[in-house]
């Protein structure tokens, strides 16, 4: 590795470490630029996964203010992401990428809807709870079919990280009548749980390059930081308008540019 790919890469953290903390899909950087550096697509998936998950735990941090008296529910869907990651990581290592992949801009593209519509089906959602009372939700308040949906979206981060704060945000938007802010702040601690999983079973059996995980890890721990405070920053119209820029950023590049 040259001082120039060194340096390349590490602006590339620290980019994907902020918009991870902001929205997800920092692996959208910093894929592509490890791909036209050199790397094998595999390589490249299985290094980010690991070299971004300090920046995913970084954004955590930044944003557990916002998640007090929320961390109960986290917990449970804590547990969906944990199982999903490593589900998904399994089926990376055992098929085809494309067994996979093909099925995931139409995922990005649904998600960029539910986002968009979000506000008004969790009014009508809020109003049918009112009348219905809460059935369907656990204990904790975490609706059934919203763990279900973590699960999912567990395995596809496990699989490919591109794009899964989006769907995350997505569906606890439809399910949860939390603050906007709140459920950024949960996306990201469930993020950096299918991150550092995926990345650690990553380790042990599949090819990494350790040079470039080290500089990702510096610097998508630092971009972690600095988004976590533009996001604490952004009003709830604003934060979902980043999200579906984003969103439809990933379906466009997941379309347009071969894994």
């Amino acid at each position: 590795m040259t001082w120039g790919h060194a340096v390349i890469i590490l602006i590339a953290g620290i980019w994907a470490g902020a918009i991870n903390s902001v929205v997800g899909s920092g692996t959208l950087v910093t894929f592509p630029v490890l791909v036209a550096l050199g790397y094998s697509p595999l390589t490249a998936t299985t290094s980010n996964a690991i070299g971004v998950a300090p920046g995913s735990i970084s954004g955590a941090i930044g944003y557990r203010k916002v998640l007090t008296g929320f961390w109960p529910q986290v917990a449970r869907l804590s547990v969906a992401s944990f199982l999903g990651a490593i589900c998904g990581a399994i089926l990376l290592l055992s098929l085809p990428k494309d067994a996979f992949e093909s099925i995931v801009p139409a995922l990005v593209g649904l998600a960029v809807v539910l986002v968009i519509i979000q506000p008004k089906v969790s009014r009508w959602i809020a109003k049918r709870r009112a009348v219905a009372g809460v059935a369907g939700a656990d204990p904790d308040g975490i609706p059934a079919l919203l763990l279900f949906f973590t699960f999912l979206i567990g395995i596809y981060g496990g699989y490919f990280t591109a794009a899964q704060g989006v769907l995350l945000m997505a569906v606890m938007g439809m399910t949860l009548s939390e603050p906007l802010q709140r459920l950024n702040g949960a996306r990201n601690v469930l993020s950096a749980i299918v991150n550092v999983v995926a990345g650690t079973i990553y380790a042990f059996v599949a090819p990494i390059s350790w040079p470039v995980v080290a500089i990702l890890a510096i610097g998508s721990t630092l971009g972690g930081q600095i988004g976590a405070r533009i996001g604490l920053e952004l009003k709830p119209a604003v934060l979902r308008g980043v999200i579906v820029v984003v969103g439809v950023a990933a379906m466009v590049h997941l379309v347009t540019v071969p894994n």
